[in-house]
């Protein structure tokens, strides 16, 4: 008997290569990509700025987020926290929210926490770069 002949998924599923809703594969490898990049952003944070802000002064804090490498780090290192978070907690409610409209709320407060959040965080990185 061949793996293929042993395996619980329909022959549509084989073809298409979905789960059950079509889109866990993606969310999966997002969530991998996402975390392996967290993986190198966060320690890079923590080790720079704890080196670059020894006095933890809103001067020494403006100039390390001045420096455009550290900049567009703290940038990437926002974006894809949240875009990380906001996925995990799309599969927590699709997969323990039972309610529909309940469900639809959180999804919705889910998708705009988090954008607002980035849009917040990017201005401020922005803003202390290139001033108004």
């Amino acid at each position: 008997m061949s793996n293929s002949e042993r395996s619980m998924r329909t022959a549509l599923g084989r073809v298409r290569h979905h789960g059950a809703a079509g889109e866990g594969t993606g969310h999966f490898i997002a969530q991998r990509v996402t975390s392996i990049a967290l993986a190198i952003l966060a320690p890079w944070f923590a080790v720079s700025a704890a080196l670059s802000i020894r006095d933890a002064s809103y001067l020494a804090t403006i100039d390390f987020l001045s420096d455009p490498v550290n900049a567009v780090a703290v940038i990437l290192l926002v974006a894809i926290g949240l875009y990380h978070m906001s996925i995990g907690m799309t599969e927590i409610i699709l997969d323990y929210i039972g309610k529909p409209f309940t469900r639809i709320a959180l999804l919705l407060l889910n998708t705009a926490v988090p954008l607002i959040l980035a849009v917040g965080a990017i201005f401020a990185v922005m803003l202390v770069n290139f001033g108004v």
